[in-house]
C-alpha cells in the first residue's frame, strides 16, 4: 500500500544515547521523549508539588525573590497602597487641625460678638439712665407738691409713671438690672458711699439709703449706686 502524501504528522524516532565510557554496544536504548504530553499538565504537577512541599510564597518572598512582570506589579502596587495610606493620614490630620482652628475661631468670632453687643448696650443704657433718674425724681416729688389734687396735674403724673414704667421695661429687655442697694453691705465694687450716718435700724456698713440708682449689665458695671451707709456711733 503506497503511503499517504497527506499524511504529514511527524514520525517518533527513537534516540539512543550512548556514553563515552561505555562500549558496551548492548545497553538499553534511551526512552523518547513524550512530544505529546501537554504542558499545562507539567504546571499542574509543579503546583501540586508545591502545595505539598509547604506554603505558597508570600508578596513579600516575592519582592526578595524578584519575578516577572505580574510581580513587578504586585510590588508597584502595595507601594502604591503605602503612598495612599500615608497621605490620607496626613489629610487626617490637617482635617483634624483645620477643625480646631475652626472651632476657635467660631468661639473667637462669638466672644466678640457678645463683648460688642453689651458694650453697645451699656453705652446706650448709660445714656437713658440720667432720663430715668429724672422721671423717678418727679415721681418722688408727687407728695410735695400741693398742685396734685388737681386732676389735670395727676393725670399728668400718671403719664410720667407711664413712660417710666415704659423705659424701665426696656432696660430690663436689653439685660440691664438695677443694683440692690438698701439693706446690702456696702460692696465698693458696685457702690459708691456719699455720706454715713448712725443708725439704730442697720448694722454698721450696711446701706441705709439709695441716692441714685445703680445698673449693671451682667457683670459689666455700667454705673455704680450712690448711697448712704450706716456707721457706729
Amino acid at each position: 500500500m503506497a503511503p499517504d502524501r497527506n499524511d504529514r504528522r511527524p514520525k517518533r524516532i527513537p534516540v539512543r544515547f550512548v556514553d563515552n565510557d561505555m562500549e558496551d554496544d548492548n545497553s538499553t536504548p534511551t526512552e523518547p521523549a513524550d512530544m505529546d504530553k501537554d504542558p499545562e499538565s507539567d504546571n499542574e504537577d509543579i503546583f501540586a508539588e508545591n502545595e505539598e512541599n509547604g506554603p505558597t510564597l508570600g508578596l513579600s518572598n516575592l519582592e526578595e525573590l524578584g519575578g516577572g512582570p505580574d510581580t513587578a506589579e504586585l510590588v508597584a502596587t502595595r507601594s502604591e497602597l503605602r503612598r495612599v495610606d500615608a497621605e490620607n493620614a496626613e489629610l487626617k490630620d490637617r482635617l483634624a487641625r483645620r477643625q480646631a482652628d475652626f472651632d476657635n475661631y467660631r468661639k473667637r468670632v462669638e466672644r466678640e460678638r457678645a463683648e460688642t453687643y453689651n458694650r453697645v448696650v451699656a453705652d446706650v443704657a448709660g445714656k437713658l439712665l440720667p432720663v430715668l433718674d429724672n422721671l423717678k425724681r418727679a415721681l418722688e416729688t408727687e407728695a410735695s407738691v400741693e398742685a396734685t389734687e388737681s386732676d389735670e396735674f395727676r393725670h399728668f403724673l400718671s403719664g410720667v409713671d407711664l413712660i417710666y414704667r415704659q423705659l424701665n421695661g426696656v432696660l430690663e429687655a436689653l439685660g440691664v438690672q438695677a443694683v440692690p442697694a438698701v439693706g446690702e453691705h456696702f460692696n465698693p465694687h458696685i457702690h459708691e458711699a456719699v455720706e454715713t450716718e448712725i443708725s439704730d435700724e442697720y448694722d454698721p456698713d450696711v446701706i441705709t439709703q439709695e441716692l441714685v440708682a445703680g445698673y449693671r449689665l451682667g457683670d459689666k458695671l455700667i454705673r455704680p449706686a450712690l448711697v448712704k451707709v450706716a456707721r457706729r456711733s
